[in-house]
């Protein structure tokens, strides 16, 4: 499968969410979309990374920006890793890895000398059209935030 490509409208999928709600694309059109994939729930740069988008919720809501978290992990997984962390925003949960492929995050990773497929650390930007315009794939977790919020204030 070709990953997105910048200017691409995105087509439309559907994912569990936390909160008991399902995730449609398409109910955001009018909105700018954050969406960022991320390995594991509970691990020290997932955390790092999600707690960074925790503090500053407040200036992608006045940008008319909602964000969206995205792993493998199951929605249990997701609901107590939102909890944990007062996560202001639902999370995703990509058990076929739908979305993944869609966007195409997952690589192969060298963890503890073996090599493994997981989620590489990318956010993406789709535009209140449904196009894809914006996109960091690899990214450290620490300051990604306020490097997208940086970016999303620039759109509007």
């Amino acid at each position: 499968m070709t990953k997105l490509a910048l200017n691409q409208v995105v087509p439309a999928f559907t994912l569990p969410a936390t909160g008991n709600v399902s995730f449609n694309l398409s109910d955001y059109l009018g909105k700018t979309l954050v969406i960022y994939f991320y390995p594991k729930d509970s691990t020290p740069g997932c955390t790092t990374q999600g707690v960074q988008f925790r503090d500053i919720y407040s200036q992608f809501q006045s940008a008319n920006a909602v964000i969206t978290g995205i792993s493998r992990d199951s929605l249990k997984s997701h609901e107590n890793f939102k909890a944990k962390f007062s996560f202001p925003f639902e999370l995703l949960s990509d058990t076929e890895e739908t979305a993944c492929n869609l966007f195409g995050v997952i690589k192969i990773k060298n963890m503890y000398g073996k090599q493994v497929r997981g989620i590489e650390r990318s956010t993406f930007v789709i535009d209140k059209t449904g196009k894809l315009v914006h996109e960091w794939r690899g990214v450290k977790a620490d300051g990604h935030a306020q490097e997208v919020l940086s970016y999303i204030q620039t759109l509007t």
